[in-house]
């Protein structure tokens, strides 16, 4: 009974206090205005801002993929041409050798005028072959380089091509050509 008089006893104390609406000066009306404002405000900036943005990250993203994977193609070009480099080297090398051992073998049949005449033709032969073999491996690197400096030159362009002035990026294309020619 005590326990009950009690509870009767809080409920009227509490039923006497203002709510918190009233203690704040809150009005449903407004609270509710407040909230459709802010949605319509969330609402413009997800369409205008929020949105392009993502997509131009998307756009970005799926370029410099596209550049990356048409570098790693690149340097598998270049790998395979070394190769080939590498396999035409080997050949000049055998055809030359075989060229140096026909020649000493007819030397041999030959006066000593004759000997001397087929080992300087041997010589001539091989630095020809050693010259040949240079001037094409110093081509092919000559034309690896200028193709990866352009493709770096083309991916930084399109990487950074909406970001920087005309100036600046002249100037960005400028020191990586000045980089990529120093190597």
């Amino acid at each position: 009974m005590m326990l009950s008089l009690f509870l009767a006893a809080a409920v009227e104390s509490h039923a006497a206090e203002p709510g918190l609406a009233e203690k704040f000066g809150l009005e449903p009306k407004y609270i509710i205005i407040q909230a459709v404002s802010f949605l319509i405000v969330l609402a413009v900036l997800y369409k205008f801002g929020i949105k392009p943005t993502i997509a131009a990250m998307d756009e970005r993203a799926v370029k410099i993929g596209a550049g990356l994977k048409y570098a790693e193609e690149m340097q598998a070009k270049l790998a395979a041409a070394q190769q080939e480099s590498a396999a035409l080297v080997k050949k000049s090398q055998v055809e030359a050798t075989r060229i140096i051992d026909d020649a000493r073998k007819s030397a041999k049949d030959f006066t000593d005028k004759q000997t001397q005449e087929a080992a300087g033709r041997a010589n001539d032969i091989l630095t020809k072959a050693q010259q040949a073999i240079e001037l094409e491996h110093k081509k092919m690197l000559a034309d690896a380089r200028s193709e990866i400096a352009r493709l770096v030159v083309t991916t930084t362009e399109r990487v950074l091509a909406k970001k920087l002035t005309d100036a600046d990026r002249a100037a960005y294309n400028d020191a990586a050509s000045r980089e990529l020619t120093s190597v």
